[in-house]
């Protein structure tokens, strides 16, 4: 039950005092464990003016394991990946890398921060990392293009 507790606290903390550019909500009310969240583009990206949807799946054994966070939106990003799933690649989020005493927040947080600043090194788009170091321009373009796309304004 110490897990629910936690979650419902993260979330009631979220709800009340959202993050800039991020809102939260529960997936299904009876269920702690699946939230949507919702992501501004920030301004200085090429995803400003788009609003993304996200997926955030937390295990039973949270927060002793890492939740999971996908784009439900499609987004054009060399750490997210490019099919259905969305899958994101943070670096925290890595069994090895997680800490119990992580806040969700701060997920999300780091969440949105990749928006402004990928990782190209830890991408799981290899074709869009290389746009990215080598065609900054194209690769702003592009993310534009799917920002306007599949984003549904804010």
């Amino acid at each position: 039950m110490g897990s629910q507790k936690r979650i419902a606290k993260e979330l009631a903390e979220l709800t009340e005092s959202p993050p800039e550019g991020i809102s939260v909500e529960l997936a299904n009310e009876s269920d702690l464990y699946q939230w949507k969240v919702f992501m501004d583009g920030p301004e200085e990206s090429p995803f400003y003016n788009g609003r993304f949807e996200l997926k955030l799946s937390l295990p039973t054994e949270y927060p002793f394991k890492p939740p999971t966070v996908s784009f439900v939106t499609k987004i054009y990003h060399p750490n997210v990946t490019n099919d259905d799933k969305g899958s994101m690649c943070l670096g925290m989020l890595k069994a090895d890398e997680w800490k119990p005493s992580s806040k969700l927040l701060a997920v999300l947080q780091f969440a949105r921060s990749l928006l402004e600043e990928p990782m190209p090194d830890d991408a799981v788009e290899g074709r869009i990392a290389e746009q990215y170091r080598e065609d900054r321009a194209r690769y702003e373009e592009i993310a534009r293009e799917w920002t306007r796309k599949y984003a549904t304004a804010s």
